[in-house]
């Protein structure tokens, strides 16, 4: 490509218009940067935590201690943990109402459109701002049917048999490193608890912001689905941009009866300075479907690979994810799936766009066990590259182990075309225009699986990635 015409077709990146406004930092406590046994201590003292989760927090320490990063992992050489504010517990306790919240809290969430949608289209929120949970509420309709939803704090006091039994024990510290540091640090997130047989037909949503200049974020989210229940839980998260690194370490635990169904989908928006190292897990029972619907933007690294296990006979995953890489990302995603049971099956569709020198990395995991005879899977990567700077790999992890299953796998890696672009000019569209509009064609088989309001966020994201390009 010509010097001229990588001009022409250059996509600079823009502000991000709400997602970086930034409130003034003013916390009602912050702990000292670093993680130490001491600063640990201080964080579940804070809290008025049991001795058992203060013991796990400090075994947890010791193992993140004893691990190193996986050697396959993207460079973390910039993110420095003596840097990083662990813990900062806003200016305010969780409210049940939004005229409760303070008012630079609460105009945040109203720019991002949180207590809008709560009005129109959810069945609940939960709304955390930095640390903690700053808001929650759900429909009295869904209370009366036992369903609980809460913030991970309260339901650690009022659930607390409930929450040592299940906690952290599909995501043990023992995991990976990062999950070693979700344990010992953790703070806020959602408690979800849908009794047998109750359809929760209205989605519940938590909303993750963080604010602070240098620190982390670490909330968990548990939700058990029992036999025959059914949800829709939504998760958003974005942060405003600063010149400092800032890091999500949160983790997702999953549990699904017999004959039950959850779909779980995500917008990430995190801010590119963000190194968003999550890590979320189900396990799925007899005749039951896991959804997953993930769009990741933003972050300057990430490591995401939601992980399913089909344990029961009969079982069903469905994966459904895409990445936009732009400048100085390395957005390294994908999906993992663990066949256990009989005649088990499974769907991941992974779509990818990168530019301007973005790297969309796509490694997959998919093992079929000796007793998940009469399984099928199949997958499915594409990858969208808008430049010749740009990358996409597909690392495929795949383990056979019984000899009566039917598995596919394909991956695509494309560009746009400058014939396409060039038909579009010359339909009254701006080179920018005809762009946007052939990634938003390529998006589309994600937006139409979210929610109207996250499918709109999507296409603005993607939008704003291609703000700015000149003719």
């Amino acid at each position: 490509m010509t010097e001229e015409k990588r001009k022409k077709t250059y996509v600079e990146d823009v502000d991000r218009g709400i997602y970086d406004i930034r409130d003034a930092f003013n916390p009602a406590y912050r702990s000292e940067s670093g993680l130490t046994p001491d600063i640990v201590r201080e964080i579940s003292a804070h809290k008025n935590e049991p001795k058992w989760m203060l013991d796990f927090r400090l075994r947890s320490l010791a193992i993140y201690e004893s691990l190193d990063v996986p050697p396959w992992a993207p460079d973390l050489s910039d993110l420095h943990m003596e840097d990083i504010i662990t813990y900062v517990r806003p200016r305010t306790d969780m409210k049940a109402s939004w005229d409760d919240v303070p008012k630079e809290i609460k105009d945040t969430f109203d720019r991002l459109g949180i207590p809008k949608a709560e009005q129109t289209s959810l069945a609940g929120v939960g709304a955390q701002y930095d640390s903690e949970v700053v808001y929650h509420s759900i429909q009295e309709d869904l209370v009366r049917q036992g369903v609980i939803y809460t913030d991970f704090e309260s339901a650690l006091r009022e659930y607390e048999d409930i929450i040592r039994k299940y906690f952290m024990t599909l995501i043990p510290p023992t995991d990976h490193k990062f999950a070693a540091l979700h344990g010992a640090v953790w703070s806020g997130g959602s408690f979800v608890y849908v009794p047998a047989g109750v359809d929760v037909q209205i989605p519940l949503q938590s909303y993750f912001r963080l604010n602070a200049p240098g620190a982390g974020q670490f909330e968990h989210t548990l939700i058990i689905v029992e036999d025959g229940a059914k949800c829709h839980f939504i998760e958003g998260c974005s942060a405003p941009r600063y010149n400092v690194a800032n890091l999500h370490a949160g983790a997702v635990e999953l549990f699904v009866g017999d004959h039950a169904s959850l779909r779980y989908s995500t917008i990430e928006n995190w801010s590119k300075n963000m190194y968003n190292l999550n890590t979320k897990r189900a396990v799925i029972g007899a005749h039951s479907t896991m959804e997953w619907v993930s769009g990741s933007f933003g972050s300057h690294t990430t490591m995401l690979y939601p992980m399913t296990i089909l344990k029961g006979e009969g079982s069903h995953c469905e994966f459904t994810g895409i990445t936009f890489a732009g400048e100085g990302q390395t957005l390294d995603t994908g999906s993992k799936v663990v066949h256990v049971g009989a005649g088990t099956t499974s769907n991941i569709n992974s779509k990818s766009i990168s530019k301007a020198g973005g790297a969309a990395i796509y490694r997959g995991f998919l093992r079929i066990g000796p007793n998940a005879k009469g399984s099928k899977a199949t997958v499915s990567c594409e990858s969208l590259m808008l430049d010749a700077q740009s990358r996409s790999d597909t690392v495929p992890d795949i383990i056979i182990e019984n000899d009566d299953i039917d598995l596919g796998h394909e991956a695509k890696i494309g560009r746009i075309s400058d014939e396409s672009i060039f038909y579009l000019m010359t339909r009254g569209l701006s080179e920018e225009e005809a762009k946007a509009m052939i990634v938003r064609g390529f998006a589309e088989p994600i937006s139409k699986e979210l929610p109207l309001e996250y499918a709109v966020e999507m296409n603005n994201l993607i939008q704003l990635e291609f703000e700015g390009s000149i003719g």
